[in-house]
């Protein structure tokens, strides 16, 4: 039986810039708002403390490397959300198209050329044409982060390992409603992906500041 430490090292390899997408998930203002952060004040923290900051050095980072960068939003594609999954349609989640819950946050807001994939369930693989895109671009690996860790992705992870891609998570940028839920989560999906932190990722992408720093 194969130990975790030696899983870990099975799954590492080079990134290549212009084979690699940073994709943000649902970092919405549905996801992140006043309303949610008095409610959860743990999952608020974790957010402003950790998350964004770390996002926007990622960011930085893959701008720097001239590698892609990709958001999904949960968004209804229809004016009356028909278009939405039963889970969403169940859940309640209704997010209307064009709205500010839609919206990501301003703090990572999208570059003018960035793609930005609404999607109406959890897992952005099956409710969007993101696998037809990263194929036309020519991604083969991707870098997951954003919200929630042990939902839509956990979903994405899962999804891109069957597709094909190399799906690697940040562990510090992305998050769920408590640190518990989000460790165990990471855990969980471990045997699907390669988990970095951003200063571990940004020290092994080419091209960015912090693999010049390290090197």
């Amino acid at each position: 039986m194969q130990r975790p430490e030696d899983a870990a090292l099975s799954r590492k390899r080079p990134f290549d810039p212009k084979r690699t997408c940073l994709l943000l998930i649902d970092t919405q203002n549905y996801v992140w708002n006043e309303e949610v952060a008095a409610r959860l004040p743990e999952f608020d923290r974790t957010v402003r403390s950790s998350v964004i900051p770390n996002l926007q050095r990622l960011i930085a980072g893959f701008r720097e490397a001239g590698a892609e960068v990709m958001y999904t939003v949960m968004e209804n594609l229809t004016r009356d959300g028909r278009d939405r999954s039963l889970d969403y349609k169940l859940s309640n989640f209704f997010i209307a198209k064009g709205s500010w819950e839609a919206k990501v946050f301003e703090a990572v807001a999208p570059g003018e050329d960035d793609i930005v994939l609404p999607k109406t369930s959890s897992g952005v693989f099956n409710s969007t044409n993101i696998e037809y895109l990263l194929r036309n671009i020519g991604i083969d690996t991707l870098v997951i982060t954003g919200f929630l860790t042990d939902q839509c992705v956990d979903h994405t992870v899962r999804d891109a390992a069957d597709r094909g891609f190399y799906p690697v998570c940040i562990s510090d940028a992305c998050a769920t409603h408590s640190e518990a839920r989000h460790r165990n989560a990471l855990a969980a999906f471990a045997g699907y992906c390669r988990t970095l932190t951003t200063e571990e990722l940004l020290a092994e992408l080419p091209g960015s500041q912090g693999s010049r720093s390290s090197g």
